[in-house]
């Protein structure tokens, strides 16, 4: 018989009841995230730009999913298949990488500039990329239509996914079944594979993972598999410690860390590879122990730990189209970012009433008719 009511809400919901803090927390680290892209306009290279390790924010949010995940399926495999778990992250995941990549689509030729030139994108150029951005297929650079190198062009942020969905799938095969001294020892190996990456590669840090060379694959790699096998291990070993306030001082956290500018500039690459390996293997497994630790006893802070939770990863999804806009616009106008300003303001708030609008519009909608049609189970 099909399921009930109350399982295609628990399919929906995706995991049991939430954290709220760290709902919260990734809604910050999601408009960081906006913030950092939309100071790509005004960079020569990493060294010099604003919100400067905003780019932390995926490792962020690839402990959370780590955490989250181990917490709402471990104790579900006795009467759960793999193939059920990878449904339920596909309903959960992909509606909103197929909307970022129609919405890149139609934007694609309003953001021309010499940096790109999209006048010489064919239609049915644009409409295989856009399939390929929407199955989550890499393009190669003979597909690669903005000429820039990413794997994604008209979302680049996609390329998270393709990794979150590799991390899924390996947690599904593999880390689910490892022992916690397994755990610990993979944890161990990742981090001093990443640390050594940041600190002793070639640019000094670890923006990397969204194209497909050797640098990008190797250093996305090392980073979804520390801090996903991180969070994973945390949802193990997690007891929680008393605490308050942790919201607002996870919050300020990770803007600091965020913008915190470029240590050591072009002559001494490695201090900067210390600062993001110390906030990724440190700081922020911290961040998400301590703010799993709390628990919300204010409504206006649930309140917000909600609305930021829900709205972070279409904002993270939706943003991208209007970045390529506001970077051709700057770039065409030759303007500083002062005189851009009211078009940074109105892309940040853009995108957060476009992604909350996506959520209750189309996310929520597509996810419920999903799981009706791809969870079904019969007695």
């Amino acid at each position: 018989m099909p399921i009930s009511k109350n399982e295609t809400s628990a399919a929906f919901a995706d995991t049991k009841p939430h954290y709220h803090i760290l709902d919260g927390l990734r809604g910050v680290a999601a408009i960081t995230v906006v913030c950092f892209h939309l100071f790509e306009a005004f960079a020569t290279s990493h060294i010099d730009q604003g919100i400067n390790h905003g780019y932390l924010a995926v490792d962020f949010f690839f402990i959370l999913s780590g955490f989250v995940v181990g917490y709402a399926y471990d104790d579900r495999w006795a009467t759960m298949t793999v193939g059920a778990f990878l449904k339920r992250r596909f309903i959960r995941l992909h509606p909103m990488v197929v909307l970022g990549a129609v919405i890149g689509a139609m934007m694609f030729y309003t953001q021309g500039c010499a940096a790109w030139d999209v006048s010489k994108v064919t239609v049915p150029m644009l409409l295989a990329a856009t399939l390929l951005n929407a199955f989550l297929i890499p393009a190669t650079p003979g597909f690669e239509i903005r000429g820039v190198g990413e794997m994604f062009p008209l979302n680049g942020p996609s390329w998270s996914l393709l990794f979150e969905y590799i991390g899924n799938i390996l947690y599904a095969l593999i880390l689910r079944k490892l022992s916690d001294t397994a755990l610990w020892v993979l944890v161990l190996l990742a981090g001093c594979g990443l640390a050594t990456f940041a600190i002793r590669g070639p640019l000094g840090d670890i923006c990397v993972g969204f194209a497909l060379t050797d640098e990008n694959m190797i250093g996305g790699s090392l980073r979804l598999l520390f801090s996903f096998s991180a969070g994973l291990l945390l949802s193990r070993v997690f007891k929680p410690r008393k605490i308050n306030g942790m919201f607002w001082i996870g919050s300020l956290s990770i803007i600091v860390l965020s913008a915190i500018p470029r240590i050591g500039g072009s002559e001494q690459l490695w201090m900067n590879g210390v600062y993001d390996a110390s906030c990724v293997v440190i700081a922020f497994p911290l961040l998400v122990y301590f703010g799993a630790s709390e628990s919300v006893t204010s409504p206006v802070v649930k309140r917000l730990c909600t609305f930021l939770g829900d709205l972070s990863y279409p904002l993270y999804m939706v943003h991208y189209p209007f970045i390529y806009l506001y970077f051709a616009w700057v770039k065409n106008e030759n303007l500083t970012f002062v005189q851009s300003l009211p078009g940074a303001i109105a892309l940040v708030a853009g995108s957060i009433v476009l992604a909350y609008v996506s959520l209750k519009a189309y996310d929520e909608p597509v996810r419920r008719f999903l799981t009706k049609l791809l969870l079904r189970t019969h007695r």
